[in-house]
């Protein structure tokens, strides 16, 4: 057993160097109760990554109702791009998690829409992971369970279990083709502080292709109860790969504040905009917590662990609440 814990303890050091490495100062975290169509208090070209989830297009059950019309919702997410070009360094990163809503039996291409936005103001499309959940997730609803009680063709209509992780870049003045990011203009030391587990969790856990197997918030999670929250791995795995130790990552529907709190676990400093002030005390909450997750050692006696950061992340947060307090994203 001591032979483990050794084994364990080596490959939590070399699997965390972004984590425990970066923890050894103090982050900022900056949270704004305003509504993010106008970011007025971040200044141009400041942010090194955006990592994000809009409000899903009157889900049934998270947001119901919640947008006046499709165009609404559109317009959200123009004057949302629009913000994050102004916000963010040429050549950095903004990733929408969204995905297509069916409401009231019309299908609405929400990831198609938000593409061509997106391009249409200064982003290069880079990539579209596809965040596939749990088989367990979901069982045979009345929709999917149509064909089993007509079992002949044109009775089809399948549950969806995935949700779509878009990755915008943005362009620089003078574009040129390749990558559009000077990766010199990065300090020797910060880049390896940032340096990721290559042959780790980046192979481990297939982050090297474009469907990423994640569980979803689970309803017994009670700090998120009425939040549609993603995941800690899915901004963990894209803070790491596209941001470096001490930058600065920004979420504009910031929620129950998960993007904030692994930017604190993972050195970087953190901007979120929330217009739902009954949140305060969850993303209080949620920013406290230490980061947990699953990691797998087959060679090991136990297949699957929690893992824990070794030393508590240092950080100062701030939530500040401008005048306005109307919800203007539904008109």
């Amino acid at each position: 057993m001591a032979r483990t814990r050794k084994i364990l303890k080596r490959q939590q050091t070399v699997s965390r160097i972004g984590a425990t490495a970066s923890s050894q100062e103090k982050t900022k975290h900056t949270i704004f109760i305003a509504d993010s169509r106008r970011m007025l208090e971040v200044a141009d070209s400041s942010v090194h990554l955006v990592v994000t989830s809009p409000p899903y297009y009157n889900a049934p059950y998270d947001y119901k109702d919640y947008f006046a019309s499709y165009e609404a919702f559109l317009s959200l997410m123009q004057d949302s791009a629009q913000e994050m070009k102004r916000i963010l360094q040429d050549g950095r990163m903004a990733c929408i998690n969204c995905d297509d809503m069916l409401v009231d039996g019309e299908k609405y291409p929400i990831v198609a829409d938000v593409t061509k936005i997106f391009m249409e103001n200064g982003f290069k499309y880079r990539e579209h992971i596809i965040w596939k959940k749990p088989m367990g997730y979901v069982r045979i609803s009345r929709r999917s369970g149509v064909l089993i009680q007509n079992p002949y063709p044109m009775y089809f209509y399948p549950d969806n279990i995935t949700e779509s992780i878009l990755i915008f870049q943005k362009k620089g003045e003078e574009e040129k083709r390749g990558n559009h990011f000077n990766h010199q203009s990065i300090d020797s030391k910060i880049r390896r502080l940032s340096q990721l587990d290559a042959r780790g969790e980046y192979l481990r856990e297939n982050w090297y292709v474009n469907v990423w197997d994640m569980t979803n918030v689970l309803p017994l999670n009670r700090i998120e109860k009425d939040v549609a929250a993603f995941p800690d791995e899915l901004p963990y795995r894209l803070i790491k790969m596209l941001s470096f130790v001490g930058e600065t990552v920004l979420d504009p529907f910031l929620g129950s504040g998960t993007t904030s709190k692994v930017a604190k676990e993972l050195g970087r400093n953190s901007i979120g905009y929330e217009i739902d002030e009954k949140l305060i005390p969850v993303i209080q909450a949620k920013i406290a917590q230490r980061l947990r997750l699953k990691k797998k050692y087959p060679k090991l006696l136990e297949p699957e662990m929690l893992l824990e950061s070794e030393k508590a992340s240092e950080y100062e947060l701030e939530i500040i609440k401008r005048k306005e307090v109307e919800n203007p994203v539904t008109k």
